[in-house]
């Protein structure tokens, strides 16, 4: 059968400029038919990642031209395949990161970055592993490469990457302080780690009371003022990951600045003869230079991750579900930082 003859209609959700959640708006269209080495993939779940909220105020880092269609990741059924794909591709389903395109009803994607969803495994709940099992894993076990019996703190443990997180490092036998809001710390101690209120004027000296010869890690995505303090916790050969700069989202100004101060700051603290490291996370790296290796360690890690939420290792933290035509209430939902865990957006009814 020749699957790219049937013309695939497309609902998205569009950015058009620095809009309030309320501003997004809503496009139909035809896909094109798949091209060779391409997919049309039906959303089955897609979700509000960081990045989004960042997007929609012009401060990513990488940040796209509007009008756009956001959504970091998604999970989804194979429709259709275009030339050189296994037409058996069909009617399985995948994961895959986007960046952008992900809040859509059907997309086109590159067959080479679909990556297979288990069997029994819930679209909403895989959804929630996507970019943020991936940055939890890397971060935890390629750029910190810490090991069993360590103590790392998390800050915004109960958010998407951090929750992820938390459960990864327990996983590996590693105790976790996780910084939450004191309304979260029933949800932090349940995912196993012990809880410290970031709104605490003194949250850096709880976290020195409960490891004072230091900690192998911290994983910061705040930035800002406090990454200082988050350098202070580590204690000899510790490492900094520092994937984030959330305390400067509200901030006016070039969206690129407070990233690049962020890493001269990193840079200087590697130079120091203190045997700490400081690294800044960045999920795209060396796609451009090495797109194949890229794609085979996304691969790898996500099938990791995937497998440990098909084992019941990884519990999916899904804070709410809102369909696709709901997303700016979705949207909304996110950036309240009100919930543990991910947003995620479903097909409509």
């Amino acid at each position: 059968m020749d699957h790219t003859t049937v013309t695939t209609h497309t609902t998205e959700i569009v950015l058009p400029g620095k809009v309030e959640p309320s501003g997004l708006q809503v496009r139909r269209r035809d896909l094109p038919a798949p091209a060779a080495g391409q997919v049309v993939l039906r959303m089955d779940a897609t979700g509000v990642s960081f990045a989004e909220q960042q997007m929609r105020r012009g401060k990513y880092y990488d940040q796209p031209a509007f009008p756009f269609v956001p959504g970091y990741d998604v999970v989804g059924t194979v429709t259709a395949t275009g030339p050189g794909v296994d037409p058996t591709l069909v009617g399985h389903r995948f994961a895959a990161t986007t960046k952008i395109g992900g809040w859509a009803s059907h997309q086109l994607l590159d067959a080479a970055d679909l990556v297979p969803v288990p069997d029994g495994v819930d679209s909403a709940d895989a959804e929630t592993v996507v970019v943020n099992g991936i940055t939890a894993w890397q971060m935890l076990h390629r750029t910190a490469r810490v090991r069993t019996g360590a103590t790392i703190v998390v800050l915004g443990a109960n958010g998407g990457v951090g929750s992820t997180l938390v459960q990864l490092a327990r996983h590996a036998g590693i105790t976790v302080i996780g910084t939450a809001s004191s309304r979260h710390h029933a949800a932090v101690r349940e995912l196993g780690a012990i809880p410290v209120d970031y709104r605490d004027p003194q949250m850096y000296q709880r976290i020195r009371e409960l490891a004072p010869d230091g900690v192998d890690a911290v994983f910061d995505h705040v930035g800002g003022a406090g990454i200082v303090e988050s350098w202070r916790l580590l204690r000899r050969g510790g490492t900094l990951v520092s994937y984030g700069t959330a305390a400067t989202k509200d901030e006016d100004g070039n969206s690129q600045l407070p990233v690049l101060k962020l890493f001269a700051r990193l840079m200087v603290w590697n130079l120091l003869p203190n045997g700490r490291s400081a690294s800044f996370y960045n999920f795209w790296a060396g796609r451009r230079r090495r797109v194949d290796a890229f794609r085979a360690r996304l691969r790898e890690d996500l099938t990791n991750v995937l497998q440990l939420l098909a084992d019941g290792v990884l519990t999916a933290q899904v804070a709410a579900r809102f369909p696709l035509s709901q997303a700016a209430s979705a949207l909304a939902l996110a950036e309240s930082r009100t919930v543990t865990g991910k947003v995620v957006i479903v097909p409509d009814a």
